[in-house]
């Protein structure tokens, strides 16, 4: 189980970083491609999370 919560703030803290760094996600208030992939892999590691 901790693992599973481990992941999932790894994931959103990846998520938070790049957006709060990333010159286009900046730039043009819209998430890049690699942002969208960030968060898609968040949104799974939060699906694994709730199962039981």
């Amino acid at each position: 189980m901790s693992s599973r919560s481990d992941a999932l703030q790894q994931t959103r803290t990846d998520y938070e970083h790049h957006m709060r760094t990333c010159r286009q996600c900046h730039a043009d208030n819209a998430p890049c491609a690699v942002a969208k992939h960030l968060l898609r892999l968040y949104n799974n590691a939060r699906r694994t999370a709730a199962r039981p």
